[in-house]
């Protein structure tokens, strides 16, 4: 039985981001941004909402998903799992709101998403009165536009802070240790470049995945409407329904900037890697590997505290020149 997602309670105090990220748990925070003008737009009508936002495109193209009608707007893959079950599209924000209000009208209407949207780069004049004042300015937001579409689950590597400006979006959030029973497909052949549950939620009973009644037993559950916001952190599987004819969600992610300032890339490659690297092995030198991969990097238990200061190399503190020097060796070593 899933349970609801952890709401702020609200003290009368500011909010800020360590009441949000502290915790290292999702939380909802109702009418975080509640006054920003295109949620105000949004709650007179769909039509007020599409034009204020119209009005600020510059005509930069986005990308956008169609998906046909049978697919009940759920991104997936095609049924030879050899493609994806939509066309890639590039489009103006303006263009995409004028096939979502076609699409409206219509009874079984195709799914259209524009994704990920950087806003500085198609909506330039949305960023000086719809900000989070508690996050770095550099923090770039994104827009996602759409109708009755759903984003199965999947993981970003990021804090992700994501804020509902119009419509209703459904979000089921699962703990990182949920991956063995959410039936996660290729992690290098993914719809939208994250790798995603391939057994939907609506069909607990589907022979294909039997442990998938083990995961919505933990599922947490939230509805956001316009103003809503929800805190995802990292590595926590999150699926998101679209429940209106027009959604849109204004998002921000950034990674966390460990004391020595050096903020790592991408760990995914890292993943793929060790996958290639270790998978293979016969079991005894695989479970060593695991043994190092345990003591060097998930232990808490610092390893090298008997080696002096100046000897700790790339487990000491790492200077930038430290870090050009070891990434040039990674690369040397593939």
């Amino acid at each position: 039985m899933s349970t609801a997602i952890e709401e702020y309670r609200d003290t009368g105090q500011p909010i800020g981001l360590r009441d949000i990220v502290g915790r290292e748990q999702p939380l909802v925070i109702r009418g975080l941004c509640r006054d920003w003008p295109l949620v105000k737009l949004a709650n007179q009508s769909d039509t007020a909402f599409a034009k204020g936002l119209a009005a600020l495109d510059n005509g930069s193209e986005v990308d956008a998903l169609l998906l046909p009608p049978g697919e009940d707007g759920i991104i997936g893959y095609n049924a030879d799992f050899d493609g994806f079950n939509y066309e890639h599209h590039r489009v103006s924000i303006t263009r995409g709101l004028q096939r979502l209000a076609h699409y409206s009208r219509q009874e079984d209407a195709p799914g259209l998403a524009m994704q990920s949207a950087l806003i500085s780069a198609c909506l330039p004049g949305l960023l000086d009165d719809h900000a989070l004042p508690f996050l770095d300015p550099a923090i770039q937001p994104r827009i996602w536009i759409g109708n009755k579409v759903t984003t199965p689950a999947h993981f970003d590597e990021y804090h992700n802070i994501a804020c509902v400006v119009s419509g209703c979006r459904r979000f089921t959030l699962f703990a990182p240790e949920q991956v063995r029973n959410l039936y996660v497909g290729p992690l290098d052949f993914a719809p939208t470049g994250a790798a995603i549950s391939i057994a939907r939620l609506d069909c607990p009973d589907d022979p294909r995945f039997p442990r998938l009644k083990l995961a919505l037993a933990e599922a947490q559950v939230a509805e956001l409407r316009p103003g809503d916001a929800i805190y995802i952190p990292p590595m926590w599987w999150h699926h998101v329904e679209s429940l209106e004819r027009i959604n849109a969600l204004v998002n921000y992610w950034w990674k966390h900037t460990p004391a020595n300032g050096h903020v790592p890339e991408t760990a995914l490659g890292c993943l793929m890697h060790c996958i290639l690297t270790f998978k293979s092995l016969p079991p005894a030198e695989r479970a060593a590997w695991k043994g190092l991969l345990d003591h060097y990097v998930f232990d808490d238990e610092y390893p090298v505290a008997h080696v002096p200061v100046a000897r700790r190399g790339m487990l000491g503190r790492l200077t930038p020149e430290l870090i050009a020097g070891l990434k040039e060796t990674i690369r040397r070593y593939l």
